[in-house]
């Protein structure tokens, strides 16, 4: 049934250099063809759609081109569940054909990760009496350590275990689900992570100029054994020759947390990278020295990768509301997880479309405004985990953005999907869909339903541009939410709200 609020209130159209003056009702309009009905009555609407939910069977697309963002850890709660995520990565070298030197001999191996993290946050540590051990120079060490942005519980341990993998991983262009399998067997390193993060750097004390420095990372211990073996004392080997054979040989490496429970955090992998420092005996002039080196594995681009998720939802209510999705009049509560979990869909009834389709012919309404409201559901979804910001919308089997995307865009303030009180009980959202309410009505467009999954469309590094339709987060964000859905009793039940003047 359609609640019709009407509002006796002229609307004002003013041309601003060269921008429309937006009319402050509820709910916003976007202006579309507002300049026609100055001076008429201005009708907002509220209609019920239906609402229901998708299961996505907890799987989705985490190859390279999915994941600049990758996922580690795991977080366990009563409504969705336990999720877990782990990381496979192929690994290359620096160089082919490497020399390390006579006598080389590996000091110690590092897996370097560089999570995201708070960068307001941080606490700093200065050694002025530091001693530099490569010569035992006097020098200052300074340690700046930060907190990185985790989803779950705040304050416990991690156990990150680095595996070597034991099948071919293919190429970085191939596709590869989140439930995808590789074996993997020696353990080459492990580390008891705190959720924070440091950078260090060393500098000498005579000149001040810098004997090491690192960024802000995370860096797991790996076995200086395992790699004397397989990378130093294999110089020479056709092995090290080119990509082609070392991605068969050492075929790279699955990082993954002990725990089932805790928290997620993400990192980029187009960072992340093995580090083997050694030495190697240098002749200068007959004299023998022990030299420092580094050499590189990167594990970023044109590596295969891809993230690795589980889950476990045995007698959750996100289980539950899976294996009973109705379709045809709705579902009451919204379940909306990230990294695979189910989204949502939304219709608008066609029932809803005919009445708006009379009073375009009869009427001569124009729709001025149109926004999907959904609030989260203030008992269920109750407590301090962060709610996701954005929502990759699109509509049913889309071959691009919302029409909006393109219309409204250039907008001062637009958003397709705005997010309100997002640290209250509960938060909302409006979903903009004027462009696509006003082609159906107006144009006869095919009144398709809506699909709303966790994440945002994601823009180019270089250009700052939104790089496509089929380009989001989904596969690395970690949020989730309950939203009240089609459930007639509830007042903050979803609805279409419509804004709509009269010639």
């Amino acid at each position: 049934m359609t609640a019709n609020i009407k509002r006796c209130t002229k609307i004002a159209s003013v041309i601003v250099f060269g921008s429309v003056f937006l009319f402050n009702c509820e709910p916003e309009t976007d202006n579309l063809g507002e300049q026609f009905f100055t001076g008429s009555e201005l009708n907002v609407d509220s209609v019920d759609v239906i609402a229901y939910n998708i299961d996505n069977n907890d799987t989705i697309r985490t190859d390279a081109s999915e994941i600049s963002v990758g996922a580690l850890g795991a977080f366990s709660e009563g409504v969705f569940g336990m999720q877990k995520a782990a990381y496979v990565s192929q690994v290359r070298l620096a160089n082919y054909d490497p020399e390390f030197g006579d006598n080389p001999e590996i000091d110690s191996v590092v897996l370097v990760m560089k999570p995201l993290y708070d960068a307001s946050e941080s606490d700093v540590v200065t050694d002025e009496d530091y001693i530099y051990p490569v010569g035992d120079v006097p020098a200052k060490k300074v340690v700046t350590t930060y907190p990185v942005l985790k989803y779950g519980k705040e304050d416990q341990d991690l156990t990150i275990r680095v595996h070597e993998v034991t099948e071919f991983l293919g190429a970085s262009t191939d596709k590869t689900y989140s439930d995808k399998t590789v074996g993997y067997s020696t353990e080459l390193g492990s580390y008891v992570f705190n959720g924070k993060i440091s950078s260090t750097a060393i500098t000498r004390d005579s000149d001040n100029n810098s004997l090491y420095s690192h960024d802000a990372s995370l860096r797991i211990p790996l076995s200086n054994a395992f790699f004397q073996q397989k990378i130093i004392d294999q110089e020479g080997s056709a092995d090290l020759n080119d990509a082609a054979n070392f991605i068969r040989y050492f075929r790279g490496v699955r990082i993954a947390v002990d725990e089932n429970d805790g928290y997620i955090f993400r990192f980029t992998p187009s960072a992340t990278e093995i580090v083997m420092y050694y030495k190697y005996d240098k002749d200068e002039n007959g004299t023998i020295t022990r030299t420092p080196a580094t050499f590189k594995l990167p594990m970023g681009d044109l590596n295969a990768r891809f993230g690795q998720y589980t889950y476990n939802r045995t007698d959750t209510p996100a289980a539950v509301a899976m294996s009973n999705i109705n379709t045809t009049t709705g579902d009451a509560k919204l379940y909306a997880q990230g990294m695979g979990g189910p989204s949502f869909g939304i219709r608008i009834p066609d029932s809803e479309i005919a009445l708006l389709k009379e009073k375009f012919k009869n009427d001569k309404i124009g729709i001025i405004g149109a926004k999907i409201r959904v609030y989260t559901d203030e008992a269920v979804w109750n407590n301090s985990y962060d709610k996701p910001s954005t929502f990759v919308f699109l509509q049913k089997d889309a071959t691009g953005y919302l029409p909006d995307m393109s219309v409204l865009a250039a907008v001062a303030n637009f958003s397709l999907v705005s997010a309100f009180d997002l640290t209250k009980n509960p938060a909302y959202y409006d979903f903009t869909i004027t462009k696509s309410l006003k082609d159906v009505v107006e144009t006869e467009a095919p009144n398709q339903d809506f699909v709303a999954h966790i994440g945002g469309f994601r823009y180019s590094e270089t250009t700052s541009q939104l790089m496509g339709y089929q380009y989001d987060s989904r596969a690395f964000a970690p949020n989730r939410v309950v939203l009240v859905g089609s459930d007639a009793a509830n007042n903050k039940r979803i609805q279409l709200r419509i804004s709509y003047g009269t010639k």
